[in-house]
Protein backbone atom coordinates (compact mmCIF):
# COMPACT_ATOMS: atom_id res chain seq x y z
CA UNK A 1 0.00 0.00 0.00
CA UNK A 2 1.55 3.64 -0.92
CA UNK A 3 0.83 4.78 2.16
CA UNK A 4 2.73 2.18 4.37
CA UNK A 5 5.73 2.52 1.30
CA UNK A 6 5.59 6.20 2.09
CA UNK A 7 5.52 5.86 5.81
CA UNK A 8 8.44 3.31 5.64
CA UNK A 9 10.95 5.32 2.91
CA UNK A 10 10.33 8.98 4.90
CA UNK A 11 11.16 7.20 8.47
CA UNK A 12 14.44 5.51 6.50
CA UNK A 13 15.60 9.36 5.73
CA UNK A 14 14.85 10.49 8.80
CA UNK A 15 17.22 8.35 10.59
CA UNK A 16 20.23 8.65 8.12
CA UNK A 17 19.43 12.65 8.52
CA UNK A 18 19.48 11.72 12.60
CA UNK A 19 23.05 10.53 12.31
CA UNK A 20 24.07 13.55 10.54
CA UNK A 21 22.56 16.20 12.22
CA UNK A 22 21.83 15.54 16.36
CA UNK A 23 18.63 16.71 18.05
CA UNK A 24 21.06 18.49 19.94
CA UNK A 25 22.06 20.61 16.81
CA UNK A 26 18.85 20.99 15.71
CA UNK A 27 16.98 22.45 19.26
CA UNK A 28 20.25 24.98 19.20
CA UNK A 29 19.05 26.51 15.66
CA UNK A 30 15.30 26.19 17.01
CA UNK A 31 16.00 28.35 19.67
CA UNK A 32 17.31 31.17 17.49
CA UNK A 33 14.05 30.72 15.53
CA UNK A 34 11.76 33.69 15.54
CA UNK A 35 7.96 32.71 17.09
CA UNK A 36 6.55 30.85 13.79
CA UNK A 37 3.13 33.13 12.22
CA UNK A 38 0.19 30.89 13.15
CA UNK A 39 -1.54 28.60 10.03
CA UNK A 40 -4.31 28.29 12.78
CA UNK A 41 -5.53 32.06 12.77
CA UNK A 42 -4.21 32.29 9.03
CA UNK A 43 -6.72 29.87 7.98
CA UNK A 44 -9.63 30.43 10.12
CA UNK A 45 -12.43 32.20 8.02
CA UNK A 46 -13.48 34.25 10.94
CA UNK A 47 -16.76 35.49 9.27
CA UNK A 48 -14.66 36.02 5.78
CA UNK A 49 -14.23 33.96 2.56
CA UNK A 50 -12.14 30.62 1.63
CA UNK A 51 -8.68 30.24 2.35
CA UNK A 52 -6.08 28.67 0.58
CA UNK A 53 -3.13 26.26 1.50
CA UNK A 54 -0.65 26.37 -2.09
CA UNK A 55 1.50 23.70 -2.27
CA UNK A 56 4.98 23.18 -4.25
CA UNK A 57 5.56 19.86 -5.21
CA UNK A 58 7.41 18.99 -8.34
CA UNK A 59 6.05 15.38 -8.73
CA UNK A 60 3.24 13.03 -7.27
CA UNK A 61 2.77 9.39 -7.30
CA UNK A 62 -0.96 9.60 -9.05
CA UNK A 63 0.52 12.48 -11.26
CA UNK A 64 3.96 11.35 -12.34
CA UNK A 65 6.12 14.54 -13.18
CA UNK A 66 4.39 17.77 -12.93
CA UNK A 67 7.37 20.70 -12.75
CA UNK A 68 10.41 19.30 -12.15
CA UNK A 69 12.97 21.90 -11.00
CA UNK A 70 10.50 24.68 -9.81
CA UNK A 71 12.41 26.38 -7.32
CA UNK A 72 10.76 26.44 -3.60
CA UNK A 73 11.78 30.27 -3.12
CA UNK A 74 10.35 31.32 -6.52
CA UNK A 75 6.68 29.36 -6.26
CA UNK A 76 5.89 31.06 -2.75
CA UNK A 77 6.71 34.56 -4.09
CA UNK A 78 3.97 33.50 -6.68
CA UNK A 79 1.92 32.37 -4.31
CA UNK A 80 1.77 35.20 -1.76
CA UNK A 81 1.17 37.74 -4.47
CA UNK A 82 -2.08 35.50 -5.52
CA UNK A 83 -3.42 35.39 -2.48
CA UNK A 84 -2.47 32.30 -0.42
CA UNK A 85 -2.89 32.19 3.43
CA UNK A 86 -0.29 29.78 3.37
CA UNK A 87 1.83 27.70 1.90
CA UNK A 88 2.19 24.00 2.07
CA UNK A 89 6.20 22.49 1.14
CA UNK A 90 6.42 18.74 0.05
CA UNK A 91 9.73 17.66 2.01
CA UNK A 92 9.47 14.14 1.03
CA UNK A 93 12.14 12.69 -1.24
CA UNK A 94 9.99 9.03 -2.26
CA UNK A 95 7.79 9.75 -5.45
CA UNK A 96 7.83 13.52 -4.86
CA UNK A 97 11.31 14.91 -5.04
CA UNK A 98 10.78 17.11 -2.68
CA UNK A 99 13.82 18.05 0.73
CA UNK A 100 13.98 20.10 3.53
CA UNK A 101 16.07 22.50 1.33
CA UNK A 102 12.20 23.19 -0.70
CA UNK A 103 11.25 24.24 2.99
CA UNK A 104 14.15 26.23 4.27
CA UNK A 105 14.29 28.03 0.76
CA UNK A 106 10.53 28.71 0.96
CA UNK A 107 11.06 30.25 4.47
CA UNK A 108 13.93 32.41 3.39
CA UNK A 109 11.41 33.81 0.56
CA UNK A 110 8.50 34.56 2.26
CA UNK A 111 9.13 34.72 6.18
CA UNK A 112 5.86 36.05 7.10
CA UNK A 113 3.75 33.61 5.45
CA UNK A 114 2.77 30.19 7.01
CA UNK A 115 4.38 27.76 5.75
CA UNK A 116 2.88 23.43 6.36
CA UNK A 117 5.88 21.11 6.29
CA UNK A 118 3.76 18.35 4.15
CA UNK A 119 5.30 14.77 4.84
CA UNK A 120 5.50 11.59 6.06
CA UNK A 121 5.80 12.23 10.37
CA UNK A 122 6.12 9.56 12.38
CA UNK A 123 9.06 10.36 14.65
CA UNK A 124 9.23 13.25 17.03
CA UNK A 125 12.66 14.49 15.21
CA UNK A 126 10.95 14.95 12.08
CA UNK A 127 8.85 17.65 14.00
CA UNK A 128 12.06 19.26 15.66
CA UNK A 129 13.59 19.50 11.56
CA UNK A 130 10.29 21.23 11.11
CA UNK A 131 10.75 23.79 13.23
CA UNK A 132 13.95 24.34 12.72
CA UNK A 133 13.90 24.47 8.84
CA UNK A 134 11.24 27.62 9.08
CA UNK A 135 7.68 25.73 9.43
CA UNK A 136 4.59 26.72 10.89
CA UNK A 137 3.30 23.89 11.36
CA UNK A 138 3.38 19.67 10.20
CA UNK A 139 1.02 17.80 8.45
CA UNK A 140 0.27 14.20 10.42
CA UNK A 141 -1.48 11.70 8.96
CA UNK A 142 -3.53 9.91 11.41
CA UNK A 143 -4.28 6.67 9.64
CA UNK A 144 -0.36 6.20 9.61
CA UNK A 145 0.03 6.68 13.25
CA UNK A 146 -1.73 5.17 16.72
CA UNK A 147 -3.62 7.50 18.80
CA UNK A 148 -1.39 7.63 21.37
CA UNK A 149 1.86 8.46 18.40
CA UNK A 150 -0.89 11.13 17.28
CA UNK A 151 -1.40 13.05 20.29
CA UNK A 152 2.44 12.87 21.05
CA UNK A 153 3.35 14.50 17.71
CA UNK A 154 0.57 17.11 18.37
CA UNK A 155 1.68 18.04 22.01
CA UNK A 156 5.29 18.53 20.62
CA UNK A 157 4.55 20.24 17.83
CA UNK A 158 2.58 22.73 20.35
CA UNK A 159 5.65 22.40 22.87
CA UNK A 160 7.70 23.97 19.88
CA UNK A 161 5.38 26.83 18.74
CA UNK A 162 3.91 24.78 15.86
CA UNK A 163 0.18 23.93 14.68
CA UNK A 164 0.05 20.23 13.55
CA UNK A 165 -2.81 20.04 10.56
CA UNK A 166 -3.99 16.35 11.66
CA UNK A 167 -4.68 14.36 8.25
CA UNK A 168 -8.25 11.98 8.16
CA UNK A 169 -9.94 10.26 5.31
CA UNK A 170 -12.82 8.23 6.83
CA UNK A 171 -14.62 8.34 10.06
CA UNK A 172 -11.69 6.07 12.13
CA UNK A 173 -9.32 8.34 11.38
CA UNK A 174 -11.41 11.20 11.69
CA UNK A 175 -12.11 10.59 15.41
CA UNK A 176 -8.45 9.96 16.04
CA UNK A 177 -7.82 13.34 14.62
CA UNK A 178 -10.50 15.32 16.58
CA UNK A 179 -9.06 13.89 19.64
CA UNK A 180 -5.41 14.17 18.93
CA UNK A 181 -5.61 17.54 20.60
CA UNK A 182 -4.69 19.94 17.42
CA UNK A 183 -7.84 22.14 16.22
CA UNK A 184 -6.79 21.78 12.78
CA UNK A 185 -7.69 18.75 11.02
CA UNK A 186 -7.47 18.29 7.01
CA UNK A 187 -10.03 15.71 5.23
CA UNK A 188 -7.75 14.33 2.55
CA UNK A 189 -10.53 13.17 -0.94
CA UNK A 190 -7.85 11.36 -1.84
CA UNK A 191 -7.69 7.54 -0.69
CA UNK A 192 -3.84 7.13 0.25
CA UNK A 193 -4.46 3.33 -0.24
CA UNK A 194 -6.05 3.28 -3.94
CA UNK A 195 -5.01 6.91 -4.21
CA UNK A 196 -8.07 7.17 -6.17
CA UNK A 197 -9.86 10.56 -5.54
CA UNK A 198 -13.34 11.58 -4.74
CA UNK A 199 -14.26 15.28 -3.35
CA UNK A 200 -17.39 13.94 -1.75
CA UNK A 201 -15.23 12.69 0.91
CA UNK A 202 -15.36 16.30 2.73
CA UNK A 203 -19.20 16.54 2.26
CA UNK A 204 -19.15 12.95 3.76
CA UNK A 205 -16.76 13.90 6.50
CA UNK A 206 -17.52 17.66 7.29
CA UNK A 207 -20.86 17.28 9.82
CA UNK A 208 -18.64 15.19 12.27
CA UNK A 209 -16.24 17.81 12.65
CA UNK A 210 -17.97 19.53 16.19
CA UNK A 211 -17.93 23.28 16.13
CA UNK A 212 -14.21 25.10 17.07
CA UNK A 213 -11.88 23.20 14.64
CA UNK A 214 -10.97 24.48 11.20
CA UNK A 215 -11.72 22.54 8.54
CA UNK A 216 -9.01 21.82 5.09
CA UNK A 217 -10.29 20.05 2.39
CA UNK A 218 -7.42 18.76 0.19
CA UNK A 219 -6.61 16.90 -3.04
CA UNK A 220 -8.60 17.28 -6.28
CA UNK A 221 -9.28 20.69 -6.35
CA UNK A 222 -8.95 22.30 -9.83
CA UNK A 223 -11.79 24.43 -10.39
CA UNK A 224 -13.34 27.53 -9.41
CA UNK A 225 -16.92 25.75 -8.52
CA UNK A 226 -15.53 23.25 -6.54
CA UNK A 227 -13.98 26.05 -4.03
CA UNK A 228 -17.64 27.63 -4.39
CA UNK A 229 -19.45 24.26 -3.50
CA UNK A 230 -16.53 23.70 -0.13
CA UNK A 231 -17.09 26.82 0.53
CA UNK A 232 -20.87 26.60 0.55
CA UNK A 233 -20.51 23.66 2.85
CA UNK A 234 -18.51 25.63 5.47
CA UNK A 235 -14.90 24.75 5.00
CA UNK A 236 -12.33 26.96 6.25
CA UNK A 237 -9.50 26.81 3.57
CA UNK A 238 -8.10 24.17 0.49
CA UNK A 239 -5.44 23.13 0.20
CA UNK A 240 -4.28 23.00 -4.17
CA UNK A 241 -1.17 21.50 -5.61
CA UNK A 242 -1.38 19.36 -8.83
CA UNK A 243 -3.46 22.33 -10.36
CA UNK A 244 -1.35 24.80 -9.21
CA UNK A 245 1.97 22.96 -10.35
CA UNK A 246 0.32 22.03 -13.30
CA UNK A 247 -0.87 25.53 -14.68
CA UNK A 248 0.96 27.55 -16.77
CA UNK A 249 0.81 30.55 -14.50
CA UNK A 250 0.62 28.90 -10.64
CA UNK A 251 -0.22 32.35 -9.32
CA UNK A 252 -3.10 33.33 -11.93
CA UNK A 253 -4.35 29.60 -11.47
CA UNK A 254 -4.45 30.45 -7.70
CA UNK A 255 -6.19 33.53 -8.22
CA UNK A 256 -9.36 31.73 -10.77
CA UNK A 257 -10.03 29.06 -7.65
CA UNK A 258 -10.40 32.23 -5.27
CA UNK A 259 -12.49 34.13 -7.29
CA UNK A 260 -9.90 36.86 -8.58
CA UNK A 261 -8.71 38.11 -11.51
CA UNK A 262 -5.72 38.05 -13.36
CA UNK A 263 -3.32 40.56 -12.07
CA UNK A 264 -5.26 40.83 -8.62
CA UNK A 265 -4.69 39.51 -5.23
CA UNK A 266 -7.19 38.57 -2.59
CA UNK A 267 -8.82 42.53 -2.44
CA UNK A 268 -10.59 42.01 -5.31
CA UNK A 269 -11.92 37.82 -4.61
CA UNK A 270 -16.17 37.60 -4.97
CA UNK A 271 -18.31 36.82 -2.19
CA UNK A 272 -19.35 33.77 -2.27
CA UNK A 273 -22.37 33.23 -3.81
CA UNK A 274 -26.51 33.11 -3.14
CA UNK A 275 -26.42 28.90 -4.22
CA UNK A 276 -24.91 28.57 -0.32
CA UNK A 277 -27.99 29.80 0.66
Amino acid sequence: MFLDEAVSAARRDARERMATRSVAELESIVAARPIAPSLSRALSRDGGGINAIAEIKRRSPSAGSIREGAGAAELAGVYAGAGASAISVLTCSYRFGGSLDDLREAAGARPALPLLRKDFITEPYQVLEARAFGASAVLVIAAALSPVMLKELVSLAGDLGLDALVEAHGEADLSSALESGSKLVGINNRDLATLTVDLSTTERLLPYVPDGFVVVSESGISRRSQVEWLECLGVDAILAGEALMKAVDPGVKLRELLGGSPGTGRDSFREVNESCG
